[in-house]
């Protein structure tokens, strides 16, 4: 009887220990998703493209609104060289005015099947980095760039290109981040990016999401758990409409953050819990905030963006 009644009471006790540990590993986890998590908030270049500003000018817009990063476009970077202006003194700049650059925007080809223009690709691509690297950056974005048509492109070989060109970063010491493109025949959703990034079997593979992409590729969005916070650096923000729908919808489309019906609390949540910890980079490209000064489309996409993630970890 004492051996039953043992038993009995260590089971029961067992138990017990077991779901207070469930409970208190649930409510960790809520717990944490509560908490406002080290994200940092990035200007995208594309935000304000539509104002023509110099790159010092766009540095100097970032910092004076209050964002803790940039995200220039190569373009910029290549315009600043063609005025005369000296890549170091820029980098310089940056960081006197308190900003990291936490990515780049380039569209080199090295995705493409034709093997020529490829290589050509992969050329400019490290030109690219080594200019993203004089600036102070570590990271560049990595689009299907060239392959949005019609035509098929393996997801096997293109796993090994996307290899081929982190290899070219690691020479250049800048990481390329796989992004995906929602209006591409390629690459357009989280399934096809992920399946690359994985499959290139490199240490520094990474991807680069954004809100309204994975909308317009048709990615469900409870599908973001599957992907691990420590696989990105950058997450591009933005909102989109109802209307129009999802087969017009346009990169003009694209509204700040809380003005549409993205499920953003679900996904900052989810951020939150996969241990995300980079930057939350601010990408709109709507003509019709390009009427507004600069000043303040900077200033309210990031109350905005601030605003949306108070809301969904309160």
């Amino acid at each position: 009887m004492f051996q039953q009644t043992t038993r009995r009471n260590f089971l029961a006790s067992t138990t017990a220990l077991g779901s207070t540990a469930m409970l208190s590993t649930t409510a960790l986890a809520q717990d944490t998703a509560r908490k406002s998590p080290p994200w940092r908030y990035c200007l995208n270049s594309g935000t304000i493209s539509g104002y023509k500003l110099s790159l010092e000018k766009q540095v100097k817009l970032a910092s004076g609104t209050g964002y803790d990063g940039i995200e220039p476009w190569v373009r910029d970077i290549e315009a600043h060289i063609e005025r005369g202006g000296k890549l170091g003194d820029l980098k310089h700049q940056i960081a006197d005015a308190g900003l990291r650059v936490e990515g780049a925007i380039g569209f080199a080809r090295w995705i493409v099947n034709d093997p020529i223009v490829r290589k050509k690709g992969l050329e400019q691509a490290r030109r690219d980095m080594d200019l993203v690297r004089q600036i102070g950056g570590s990271r560049i974005a990595a689009p299907p760039a060239g392959a949005t048509g019609d035509e098929p492109l393996d997801l096997h070989e293109a796993a090994q290109r996307y290899r081929d060109l982190l290899e070219v970063g690691n020479q250049a010491g800048v990481v390329p981040q796989l992004e995906i493109w929602g209006f591409s025949a390629n690459m357009s959703r989280l399934g096809e990016v992920a399946q690359v990034a994985i499959e290139a079997g490199h240490p520094n593979a990474c991807l680069l999401l954004d809100i309204y992409h994975l909308y317009k590729g048709g990615s469900a969005f409870t599908s973001l758990p599957l992907i691990a916070g420590n696989s990105m650096h950058c997450f591009h923000v933005n909102d989109y409409p109802a209307d129009p729908p999802r087969d017009k919808i346009g990169d003009r489309d694209r509204v700040y953050p809380g003005d549409g019906v993205a499920p953003l609390d679900n996904i900052f949540q989810t951020l939150a819990r996969g241990g995300f910890t980079g930057a939350l980079s601010l990408e709109l490209f709507n003509c019709q905030y390009w009427q507004q000064p600069a000043e303040l489309v900077a200033r309210t996409g990031l109350q905005k963006m601030k605003d949306a993630v108070a809301h969904a970890l309160c």
